[in-house]
């Protein structure tokens, strides 16, 4: 179903011109018969296009039957939103717009240059957009004017009460004319919600586009069950094995999305970091280099659930789950936004698996449990993912240069030398994968210690350079020995946890490749170091019982 014919002309050129064929259902909604100059109470998922469906609700109030915008003076429009980010969005969005309708629109927000806003205010502008706290601030200072508004517009009405911003969006409300048109938009309508409308909107028409915190049809929900030390582990085989240009992956605090972001960039990845306590020129640099291709990845707590736009983000992962459902919803939402398809991966240790359970039932989603893609699944899919490349590589036309430079080579090296070369050429800037404990190896108790076969052989000893007093534990001292050296557990013996380091036994059969295994570096703990035991050290007195090794 294409655009109304009642918008202006030059709303539906610009829509066009942007790809957008047929609306949405909430853009479809909000333009009804019905709907022309009533108060509006929306709910709509996020990613549903709903910043364009109020843009282009409020088209008769700014617009009238004209094909083009008054001369800009006080504000026609005010619309209102919880964070810095959403608003800015916004702000984008409305600007393209109403731009060929000569329309002019001045953002308001936190973290930004107060004067400069006053001097843009002073200049004239047909929408204003802002969150609570600055709009609040221009309207008692006298350099916003409201006395114009035609309408006002509450984005993600329900998270700005939540913030805690009820007192700045009465205060914004009671200053706007009385005869204005309220638009409420939010992605569930609670009590506090329909309070708000109930007392500023005047028989406000009630819009539900869609199931409220239903499951999006665009967004594929995964689980996947992790030990609880390879969370992080677990984070980088899922971005290795998505395909997406870009990814989100959360987590609850700052200090975890510093941890995660140093750590993803040592790895290899092209990562920026997003949180609270970033300035906004430093949050608006890190998303500019996702949209630019700079980056690939954005480590994020909360501050990025809502108003974050990525054409091309593909994959969110929840490194951290969130506390409430709404707020899993709003992560998702990241994805899967304007009809393009989108995967929201939960990673969920063993004591947080109920937590997620009850997440994914309180927001009425369901997903797929299983594992995260292992170290060998990734490599399998770097061969198909490289090969292709140098398939298209050798479909392009080389010029006369390379084609003698190609032609020497071949001779020297031969074809398969030459083809394997490439492949390694391609594969050195990828992130190394993670190995990862199965779920059944998570699971699996450990084997009662007992000697085996008479005839077994001692162990050989190593050391770790971490003791009792760094917290070492035999709950994650094990998995990491067996992660570390690529050994199953049946191949750790005796380990004796001492003040300043821990010894322990590996079986002989193994303790070469472990030796070899266990020397490169973990890039998630580079300060614990696994070395050989010096000859003649004592290894009396141990936290497991002597165990021999058949040989």
């Amino acid at each position: 179903m294409p655009f109304s014919e009642t918008l202006p002309a030059v709303l539906i050129r610009a829509l066009q011109e942007r790809g957008y064929a047929e609306p949405t259902a909430v853009q479809a909604a909000v333009l009804e018969e019905e709907t022309v100059g009533r108060d509006l109470l929306v709910s709509a998922q996020t990613g549903s296009g709903k910043t364009v469906a109020f843009g282009l609700a409020i088209a008769p109030e700014l617009m009238g039957g004209a094909e083009r915008m008054p001369q800009a003076g006080h504000p026609l429009a005010l619309c209102v939103a919880p964070t810095r980010e959403l608003a800015l969005q916004v702000k984008n969005e409305l600007a393209w717009l109403y731009a060929p309708a000569g329309g002019r629109v001045v953002s308001c927000v936190g973290g930004m240059d107060p004067l400069a806003e006053r001097r843009a205010l002073a200049q004239g502008a047909h929408i204003v957009v802002g969150t609570p706290g600055r709009l609040r601030d221009h309207i008692e200072r006298g350099n916003l004017m409201t006395g114009a508004l035609r309408a006002v517009v509450l984005d993600e009405a329900d998270e700005m009460l939540d913030l805690g911003f009820r007192e700045e969006l009465e205060a914004i409300l009671d200053s706007a004319p009385e005869g204005r048109r309220t638009l409420l938009f939010s992605a569930t309508v609670p009590r506090e919600i329909a309070t708000l409308a109930a007392s500023y909107q005047r028989d406000a028409l009630r819009i539900s586009a869609g199931k409220e915190g239903g499951q999006h049809r665009d967004i594929e929900y995964r689980v996947v069950n992790v030990a609880p030390h390879e969370i992080e582990r677990a984070v980088v085989n899922l971005l290795r094995a998505s395909d997406s240009p870009s990814a989100i992956v959360f987590c609850s605090t700052r200090a975890a999305v510093a941890r995660l972001h140093t750590n993803l960039g040592e790895r290899g990845f092209s990562a920026v970091a997003l949180s609270g306590e970033l300035t906004q020129a430093e949050r608006s640099r890190a998303l500019q280099g996702l949209r630019d291709g700079k980056a690939r990845v954005c480590v994020a707590t909360d501050v990025a659930a809502r108003g974050i736009d990525l054409p091309d983000l593909g994959l969110v992962i929840h490194a951290e789950l969130p506390k409430e459902p709404e707020t899993l919803l709003h992560r998702s939402g990241r994805t899967g936004r304007a009809g393009k398809k989108g995967v929201s991966v939960l990673v969920v240790p063993p004591n947080r698996r109920r937590t997620a359970e009850r997440l994914l039932m309180a927001a009425k989603l369901k997903a797929e449990w299983g594992e995260a893609p292992t170290a060998d699944e990734i490599r399998a899919k770097d061969r198909e993912r490289l090969t292709e490349q140098v398939k298209a590589m050798v479909a392009e036309e080389a010029d006369a240069d390379d084609l003698a430079a190609g032609r020497a080579l071949l001779e020297e090296a031969g074809a398969e030398a030459i083809a394997a070369a490439l492949l390694k050429v391609l594969r050195a800037p990828l992130p190394a994968p993670e190995e990862l404990m199965t779920v059944q190896e998570q699971s699996r108790p450990a084997r009662p210690q007992r000697e085996l076969a008479p005839g077994g052989g001692e162990g050989t000893w190593f050391r770790l350079n971490v003791g009792r007093d760094g917290q070492a534990d035999p709950r994650w001292i094990l998995p990491f020995l067996c992660r570390r050296g690529h050994v199953a557990r049946e191949e750790i013996g005796r380990i004796r946890i001492m003040g300043r380091e821990t010894r322990f036994e590996v079986a002989p059969q193994v303790a070469a490749r472990f030796a070899a295994a266990a020397r490169r570096p973990d890039p998630a703990e580079p300060h614990i170091r696994v070395e050989p035991l010096p000859a003649g050290m004592s290894t009396e007195q141990s936290d497991r019982p002597k165990r021999h090794y058949r040989r």
